[in-house]
Formats: C-alpha cells, structure tokens, sequence
C-alpha cells in the first residue's frame, strides 16, 4: 500500500473504525512510519466502517489485493479495469451513417502487457464486435480471439487460444454502435438546415463514462493514452477532432465521402477525445501567442460567434501567465450543439457548448447572457490545464477539477471584463448554492468515494462544483495568490500528463506558502457541512472584545447530538473603518476563541467574514446585528458583505435560530440598495419565503410587502437604459421589473402588456427587457396573451429567444393553460435537455407544484428513460418535488420513488424529502406570525 493510500484514509475515526483499522493494519503489512500517519490523522467523525470498506475497494483496487478484505462481507465490489496491460497509442477510424443513425468502426489499440494473460477486458457500451485480433510487436502470427460482453459491468472480454505475453503488442478489431438519441457517447443532434430541412449531426459526450459508448477502449480517468483519430464522412460535412487535420482524400470508392485524418493527440484520458460531424460556420482568431481559435456556429450565425472567440482570445493568455504553462495544443475550437445535456465540456482542443452558452447576438441577446457565456468559455478553457493537462486519478476527484474551474472562471471573467463586478456575483451564484444544500441531513462530503461509475452523475452537484469552487476560494485568500501561482505552477509542472490525487495539489500548495494546507483543507473537504460562527462582543476603552464559538450549521437548526464536527476556519474581520480590508485575519483551529480588535470605537459595526470569504454562516448578538444595520442603510458596508449579511439571516431564520419576521423588518432595510448581486439574492431569500407565504392567506400581503421593497430602486431604474449604462444596471432593471409584475404593481403590468403588444406587431424590444416582459405578461396574462407568445416562440430563430419563452409561459396562473405548458414541454417543439426547466417553470405557483408532480408521475416512464443515468433526471425530481409544505405530499413523495426507484435521483429524493420537512416546520413555527407581521404592514 502507497502513501498516497494512506493519505485517503485520514478522515477516520479510531473510536469507530478501531477493529477495522487493526485489521488492516496488520492486513496490509503497514510500515510503523506509515501507519503513525494514519493514527494522527483519524479525526473526522462522519465515516463509518462500510464507508472506509467501500473506500478501498472502489477507489484502489489496483493498489490492494482484494482477497485482504474477504473477512468483511460485502455484495460484489465494483473493481476497476484489470491492470495487467495498458494502452499507447489507439488509432481509431469511425464512419457515421446520419441516416441509419449507425457507425462502423475500426482501432488498433499499441499495448503493453505486464504479465502472461489469454483474456483482455475493456470497457465497452452497446458496441458489437466483429472480430478481435492480436499480435506481438516484432512477430507475424495474429491471434484471433473470441468475444463476450458483461453488460452490467458495461465491458468486453477477448479470450484468446494461447497466452499473451509480456511485452509490446497491438490489438486490432472492427466494430459497429448506433448513434443514440441520449445526449452521451457517439450521438446524433437534430437541427434545422437554412432551407428548413431537418438534419443531424452526428457528436460526442463522453465524460464521465460514455467513450465506452463510441469504441471499446480503456475508459478510466488514469489509463491515459495517445490517440490517432480518422474519420469517414460525408464530403460536404465538417467533421472536427481534438487535433489539426493532417490529411483530407476522397473516399476509396465513394467520392460522395472524404477521409479526415487528425494530428496525434498527447496523452490523454479517453473522456476527453471527441469527434463532430455535420454542418457549421466558423469566425477565427488568434491569440497573443499565436494559438488558432476558431469559434463554430450552426449556419448562417457566425455574427454569433465573435463575442465567445473574443473571450476565447483573452483568456487562453490569461491562463498562460496564470498557471505559468503555455496552452498545449497547436488550435483551440469551440462549437456550439443544438442536442447537448450540459452546459458545456471540456474536450482537449474541442470544447462542445449548448447553443446557449456560447452564442451571443449582437442585437437580441441579453447582458446576463453576455455575461453567461463569458463564465462558461472561462470555465471550460480553465480544464484545459486542470483536468487535461492534469488528470484526476479517479472520479473521487472531480469535484476538484470542477471546483477549482467554477472558481477561477470567475477570476478570468474579472480579468476580462471588471464590469460585471463578478467576485459579488460568486457569493451569490456559488457560495449561497453551496450553503443552502449543504445545510441539509442529505448532503454529503466534497470527496466522496465513488466505486461504479454509475455513481459519477449524483456529485455533479452544488457541492463538487459550488461548494468546491467556494473553498478553494477561501483557501487561495487564506494562502494568498503569489503562494498559490507558485504552488499551482509546481504543481501542473510536476504532474502534467499524468494523474494525481487532491492530496498532490495540497502538497504543492503548503510547499509554496508555508500553511497547514492538507491539514486545513482535509476539515472542508473529508466532512460534509460547514459551520455558524456565533459572535459576541464586548468594548473596553479602545479595543473590541469578540468571543467566537463554531459548531455544524444545520438547516433544521438542531444540533448534530453524539458527533463532534470541527473546521479550521480561516476568519477575517473589518469595521466602519476599514469596510473593503480586512482588520485583523486568524485561523480559528477551535471551537472557542476570543480575538480583540484594535481602536475599534464604541458603536462602530464589525462584520465577521470580510468579502464573504469564508464558508460558514455567521451569527451575531442583537446588538451587533443593530450596529450591521445602521451600515446596510447607508450603503457603507461593501456590496458582498450586504448580501452575505441578509444571506445568512434568512438561512438562520428557516432552521428556526431567529425569528422569521425580525429578518422580514431587517430586509426592509435594503430599501436604499443599488447593488444588482445583492438585490439578486435578496430577491432569492423573499422568493423562497414568499413560496410558503402562498399556502397562508396572507398572499397578497406579501406581494404588497414586495411592492414597496422594490419600488424605490425601480424608480430611479426606470423603463429606458440610460446613456453609458453598465450591464448591472441593465440586470437589475430587468431583475426589478420582473418581480413587481409578479407582485402585481399595475403600473408595471400595464407598460409590460403594451410593450409586449408592440414587440408582438413588430416594433423593437431591448434584449434587457425582453424577460421582464414576457414574465409579467404570463403572470398577468390570459389566453390570447399565451397563444401569442406561443407564435413568438414558433418564429423565433435563437435558442436564446426559444429558452427565454419557454421558461416565461410557466408564470401563467389559469389551471388550463398550465396544463398546456406541460404538454408543450413534452412536445417536439421542446429540446429533450430543455423540458425540464419548461416543466419547472410551473412550480412558481401553489396549483402550478401540484400539477407538475401530478405530470411528472403520469409521465414517469417516458422521462425516466429519457433522462436515465443523467443529471436532469435529478433536476426534474428536485424542481418538481422539492417546495411542498404538507406530511401527506412527502409521504406521497417518498411512496412513488419506493415504487419507482431511479437511482441516479436516489440523494436528490431524500434532499426533496429533507426540504419539505423543513417548510413543514417553518409553517408550524412561523406561518401565523409572519402572516400577522405582514398584514400590519398594509393596514
């Protein structure tokens, strides 16, 4: 057993796991050296027995004999690809039918066998093979073989007549597989040709398990290879890969079809190849060191294409100078899918985006669309050194490759464009996502062991992606950034293509500055939760007096009774003096502290978690709330630790720590606020109480009570963008507008309905406006008003203008017309990766929820096969179950996925459950005094 073994075992318990830990101690023959380690790091409480079995058998097992843990009985472990050979070189030939939505397919496959065998087992996924055969480098006998294929475990067995044996060899066979309609492996994509004609492409998806789906081969994250990529198509396709062409010739007996050979790839895992045929447009560019970037679009829509190759240029530079690595490959593309179930993915070279994420029209897209694809290109070109350069070792690891991305995306866009005012934005759009689901029972840790990689699809979460990217955030504040260039620089330096564990870049990090990485980052990313800091204060002559207490912030508010949870918490502190600096900055490695802060005058606020750094939530004293107030009103608190104050509040208040109406009275005093993020995400906080409002009678008040929040920032927002505006000013007017025609404020309904009736007979509408409008329309609208929208939907010709209406129709309140947006998202009008936030649209409403849960069962098995295995199958469960309020709807909950299990949604359904039970509890806390606060408001 490695060290790097032992290092993934740090997170256990003594107390608990003692049996377990001598028995593999003595199992594995552990050098007294390597288990000291061991011992010193068993300190985290949540892993059980079962937890650290699973552990070692899915995650090393190339690195573990498993007959060790016979004594432990289990059903039959998952167990990654024997390592008894290994790949080189794959060179892969593929002709696509986009027709018969099929593919032929060929590979000869250079190895390296380590030790006499007659049976090769790969990974392989609704692929027939037709023949099999191998022969040793420097001989000329091949050796046929037969074939069999496990489908549970998703691979192919070659059996061959006689031993292999150690040595350099290659492996050739011929094959056939289907292009599937599911958005992962070789897929097809339908779109619409310039002359109306529906076509398809034919495209890939193959993180994190579906290269299997396109030709057998080796499909783990570590058993990387090269790869020589030819593909057979039609001659007036374009058909891309991740290298330059190296060839192009008319195909040997058909010269309806060409032959496109592609440059050898470096070495690279098998999820990150990738192959696109069909019809495109490009705009190219060239980056300051000469890189050729090329942007696709579908045709006739290259316009739309130049704002991301303008980003694409940037930022290839940015990260050049930032990790300290040139970009690796010779060109960059980025091509834009009609079919694509995510947002976007990496691919070496071929970064595939849904049309939404990468186009932008200079004329009728929006600023947070702008903004959008900005972050999407930056996240995406940020993989291209952490996560293909440098691999993680198995899918254990993903939330790191996605955290860090989720987080230095934002530091690109920053780069690019400062005017968004982007770090406020993370606060909101990753920070408080992490909070909020990681608050619950039902979370679970960052790293979590994942074995088959079925598992994959359930941590491609808020917690891998928001909460990763959030504490890698707090860590590189806590580090500093010259400390941590230098460490991430030694760190890709040393591992670049190849694989490595979190517990590497810990290393590397701690190295460069000095701190305690591994052992502060082992507390964030080996536990599940985060902690609320509870602050009190007391002043002497010059000098406050804070005394700090953590504990595990939980969204029921109860305490975790039995188990003792503790961060090391990096902390910061500033004042009315020092409002954007931090005054004083520890490493709280405790569950009490005391901290004075220097020439801190009486009354004076003091926020804890300056820049809303930090993940935790803070809790103050009543007085100190007072002060933080007194600086909320006056706008002299910065803009992310206003949101961060009225963030944690509302959190509070929901697990029933403070009172749900003293938070109501603390977000009236947001009234003066200018700032779009924190409008955003108050708005977020008032929505989600607002939701609860409506199974009370006091609905109308609440929307009363948002009317007058909202109606001094609308007043000087106005209707018209004003001259040299930025684009968070054209975001909050579209934010505010939205909201008061949901509240009803009629002066806003009744510009809405004329704005809409103008846009409809043809007259111009500002991109800026356009959601707005449509919302309070549907909101406020009847059937003609629907049907109309519905004609603008038909004509539309961006999938931006298509999502952007789709997703208003659901504010429509009439019983009928719901129904009719449930049918419409089923219909083939709808995008298969679009329907479920069609049918999420609906859930604004008390009769809209019922609805869309009374269709998500009607439609259960269509859906269910339709998303199966994927990470929408979560969402809709989540969007469609989540908001209830009653026992009898979580028992119906629960009941149904009993009845239909779907594995994939299986911690989305208890987190569903888990939310539920928490409205439940804040109706029978709150329900009658919120109401009663809110009617005396209007009186």
């Amino acid at each position: 057993m490695s060290l790097r073994l032992i290092r993934r075992l740090t997170h256990l318990k003594p107390s608990i796991n003692s049996k377990l830990y001598l028995q593999l101690s003595s199992k594995f023959a552990i050098q007294k050296h390597i288990v000291q380690p061991l011992s010193h790091f068993c300190k985290f409480e949540y892993c059980k027995p079962a937890v650290l079995k699973s552990c070692i058998i899915t995650e090393f097992p190339r690195r573990i004999n498993h007959q060790s843990t016979a004594d432990m009985p289990e059903a039959k472990p998952f167990e990654r690809l024997p390592q008894t050979l290994s790949p080189v070189n794959y060179n892969i030939r593929l002709k696509p039918n986009l027709k018969a939505f099929t593919f032929e397919g060929s590979e000869d496959i250079d190895i390296e066998v380590v030790k006499p065998l007659s049976e090769i087992t790969i990974n392989s996924v609704e692929i027939e093979v037709q023949e099999v055969s191998y022969v040793a480098s420097g001989k000329s006998d091949t050796v046929k073989g037969t074939v069999s294929y496990n489908k549970e475990d998703e691979t192919v067995t070659f059996t061959f007549p006689s031993e292999i044996q150690p040595g350099k060899g290659r492996m050739s066979m011929t094959f056939t597989g289907i292009l599937n309609d599911k958005m992962k492996g070789f897929y097809r994509s339908k779109y619409t040709s310039p002359d109306g004609e529906e076509q398809f492409s034919a495209v890939t998806q193959f993180e994190a398990t579906d290269a299997r789906r396109a030709f057998p081969c080796w499909d783990e994250p570590a058993v990387k290879a090269t790869f020589d990529v030819t593909l057979v198509v039609p001659k007036d396709r374009v058909a891309l890969s991740n290298m330059p062409v190296k060839s192009e010739q008319v195909y040997e007996g058909d010269n309806k079809w060409k032959v496109v050979s592609y440059e050898r790839t470096p070495i690279m895992s098998t999820y990150l190849l990738a192959f696109v045929v069909g019809e495109f447009d490009y705009v190219e560019g060239k980056d300051a060191d000469g890189v050729l970037v090329r942007v696709y679009t579908p045709v006739g829509k290259k316009e739309e294409g130049k704002y991301a190759l303008d980003v694409a240029v940037k930022t290839l530079p940015f990260y050049k100078d930032y990790f300290k690595i040139p970009y690796p490959l010779p060109k960059m593309d980025l091509i834009a899918l009609a079919d694509f179930a995510a947002g976007a993915m990496e691919n070496w070279g071929l970064v595939t985006y849904r049309e939404t994420a990468l186009l932008v029209d200079p004329k009728k897209s929006s600023a947070k669309t702008k903004q959008w694809v900005a972050l999407v290109v930056g996240h995406e070109l940020a993989h291209q050194w952490f996560g293909n350069l440098v691999t993680m070792e198995w899918w254990t690891h993903l939330w790191l490759n996605e955290g860090f991305a989720s987080w230095i995306e934002y530091l690109c866009v920053d780069f690019c464009f400062p005017e968004f005012d982007i770090w406020t934005q993370f606060v909101k759009n990753d920070l408080g996502r992490a909070l909020e689901l990681d608050a619950l029972n039902n979370s679970h840790p960052i790293e979590v062991p994942v074995g088959h990689p079925s598992e994959v699809d359930e941590i491609f979460d808020a917690i891998s992606y928001s909460k990763g990217a959030s504490v890698i955030r707090m860590l590189h504040d806590y580090i500093g950034d010259a400390d941590f260039r230098v460490g991430m620089n030694d760190y890709l330096t040393k591992f670049k293509y190849s694989n490595a564990f979190t517990e590497d870049l810990w290393e590397y990090l701690g190295k460069a500055s000095g701190k305690p990485v591994a052992e502060v980052m082992s507390s964030w990313t080996k536990q599940m939760g985060y902690p609320v800091i509870k602050v009190t204060e007391k002043q002497d002559e010059k000098n406050r007096v804070l005394s700090l207490s953590q504990e595990k912030f939980c969204a029921d508010g109860k305490k975790q009774e039995g188990e003792q949870f503790k961060w090391m918490v990096p902390l910061s502190f500033c004042t009315a003096s020092s409002p954007d600096k931090p005054v004083k900055k520890i490493l709280l490695d405790s569950t009490t502290a005391e901290v004075t802060l220097e020439n801190v005058k009486p009354g004076e606020w003091v926020k804890v978690n300056c820049g809303t750094v930090g993940v935790y939530r803070v809790q103050y004293s009543s007085e100190m709330l007072q002060s933080l107030i007194t600086g909320i009103k006056d706008c002299s608190i910065a803009p992310c630790d206003r949101l961060g104050i009225q963030s944690d509040l509302f959190a509070l208040a929901r697990a029933g720590l403070v009172s749900a109406v003293d938070v109501l009275k603390v977000a009236e005093a947001y009234i003066n606020e200018t700032d779009y993020t924190v409008w955003s995400d108050l708005s977020l906080s008032l929505g989600t109480q607002g939701l609860l409002i409506q199974s009370t009678d006091a609905t109308d008040e609440m929307k009363a009570y948002n009317r007058n929040l909202y109606s001094k920032v609308f007043q000087s927002l106005g209707w018209e963008a004003k001259e040299n505006e930025g684009p968070l000013t054209a975001m909050l007017r579209d934010l505010v507008l939205a909201k008061l025609g949901r509240n009803q404020e009629q002066s806003v309904v009744m510009e809405a309905k004329k704005k809409f009736l103008d846009f409809y007979n043809g007259k111009p509408l500002s991109a800026d406006l356009m959601d707005p409008v449509y919302v309070t329309v549907m909101s406020n609208g009847d059937e003609d008003m629907f049907n109309k929208m519905l004609e603008l939907y038909d004509k539309a010709d961006s999938q931006e203008e298509k999502n952007r209406i789709s997703r208003a129709i659901g504010a429509v309140k009439d019983e009928a017309l719901i129904k009719r947006v449930l049918d419409f998202a089923m219909s083939d009008k709808v995008r298969s990766q679009d329907t479920v936030f069609v049918i999420g649209g609906v859930t604004g409403s008390v009769k809209g929820r019922e609805m869309a849960w009374q269709f998500l069962k009607d439609n259960w098995t269509k859906l269910h096969d339709r998303y199966e295995g994927g990470f929408l199958l979560s969402r809709l469960v989540k969007v469609t179950t989540e908001n209830f309020v009653t026992e009898e709807k979580a028992k119906e909950i629960e009941q149904f996925f009993t009845d239909h299990p779907a594995p994939a949604a299986e911690r989305t359904v208890k987190q569903s459950l888990e939310n539920i039970g928490l409205n439940i509890e804040w109706m029978k806390r709150d329900k009658d005094a919120v109401s009663a606060f809110l009617k005396s408001r209007n009186n």
